[in-house]
């Protein structure tokens, strides 16, 4: 889809041929491209069939609001899932403690925090550099009516001024050419474009990847993991406030931070807890283990073991059937007395292929059990469980 494609589906024609698309979606592609293709041109028919299809694509992250939005397919995968978005505006508010904070957004993409920002209250003046891009994120703040709160302009990140402005928000892209890209270095706009930004505003609010180096914190940073469901979404950084580590939960809004607490190494209790994600980034285990009354069992394993049920939002419980020093034939045979046909298969700290070891156990049966791949005392191990209920 090119910009002149885009610039028709905005036309009253446009919006007829986008809606025919919508109400063709899951049909075989064929029959779809040649239903509209006796209406409308190939051009536009490629266009609204492309846009139809984001759109559903996009319902995983922004629910009925994806039906009015507008995407690309890059534009689509680096967006910010909506309640991640919508938690990350209301910190930014109380951060900034006071009212409709004029914040610049640096590398916009589709919108997706543009729009969550501008429906707090922010004003938002938001740069990109692919005119398509900002032609997305235009039609998108036009479709929730926040246009007077939002300008979108093509520029480079570079060039924009964050101290004009209450608060820098930036979210670099993350694939190169050659796909996602894990190095900072390798962002657009590059870490030290972004850095330099951040060195002349008064409070930043950086996306980035959720394994993000340590050393490529900004110092004096609070670095927030955050977790959708029991999945890692993102990572933010904000400066030009107290700085730390914290961990969030969504769509439950728990929230923790770092105590410096450490957890003590002991022996396997009753149960095993299974850290949230956001906590082991953040290096919060040791706040879990105090939150269980619990232990490691590794002094480098994010495994945390503990003698009672706990219910909490912050790690997964699993009761403990047996452990065994791990052996394929021994724990082959322990499943196959116990008649486990289906295994659910864990591990941390361990190198053993989890899909070759599931081939080779030659599982029988009707019954399902958890499975944990990782070292007990610095021996590999493996621990035979199941799910507990909450307590």
């Amino acid at each position: 889809m090119d910009l002149d494609a885009f610039t028709e589906l905005l036309t009253p024609r446009g919006r007829r041929a986008l809606a025919e698309a919508g109400e063709l979606a899951g049909a075989d592609p064929v029959v779809a491209a040649t239903t509209l293709r006796r209406t409308y041109d190939a051009a536009l028919t490629s266009a609204a069939l492309t846009q139809a299809g984001l759109r559903e694509r996009a319902r995983a992250k922004f629910g009925a609001d994806a039906g009015r939005m507008f995407f690309t397919p890059h534009g689509l995968e680096q967006s910010t899932r909506a309640e991640v978005a919508a938690h990350r505006a209301r910190r930014l508010l109380a951060l900034h403690g006071a009212r409709a904070p004029r914040v610049v957004d640096a590398c916009c993409g589709v919108g997706g925090d543009l729009l969550a920002l501008a429906r707090a209250g922010c004003t938002v003046a938001a740069v990109d550099t692919d005119p398509l891009t900002v032609a997305v994120a235009r039609a998108n703040a036009e479709a929730f009516e926040l246009a007077d709160r939002v300008t979108v302009t093509l520029a480079d990140a570079a060039d924009v001024r964050p101290e004009d402005h209450d608060v820098l928000f930036a979210d670099p892209a993350r694939r190169t050419g050659r796909g996602r890209t894990f190095d900072p270095l390798a962002y657009s706009p590059p870490w030290p474009v972004v850095l330099d930004l951040v060195s002349r505003a008064r409070l930043a609010c950086l996306k980035v990847a959720p394994g993000i180096p340590y050393e490529f914190i900004p110092e004096g940073a609070e670095a927030e993991w955050i977790s959708y469901k029991g999945e890692v979404k993102e990572a933010t950084l904000w400066t030009g406030s107290r700085g730390g580590r914290r961990a969030t939960l969504l769509p439950g809004g728990h929230t923790m931070t770092a105590t410096g607490v450490r957890a003590p190494v002991g022996a396997p209790g009753r149960f095993v807890y299974e850290p949230d994600g956001a906590a082991v980034r953040a290096h919060l285990v040791g706040e879990v283990a105090e939150l269980v009354g619990g232990r490691l069992l590794d002094p480098m394993i994010a495994y945390v073991t503990a003698d009672e049920p706990v219910d909490t939002p912050w790690a997964a419980a699993y009761e403990v059937d047996d452990i065994l020093p791990f052996s394929l034939k021994r724990l082959r045979t322990a499943l196959r007395e116990r008649q486990i046909g289906n295994v659910t298969i864990k591990k941390r700290g361990s190198a053993v292929d989890i899909e070759r070891l599931r081939t080779d156990l030659r599982l029988k049966g009707d019954k399902s059990m958890v499975i944990m791949l990782t070292r007990i005392a610095d021996k590999p191990s493996v621990i035979l469980c199941k799910p507990s209920p909450p307590a």
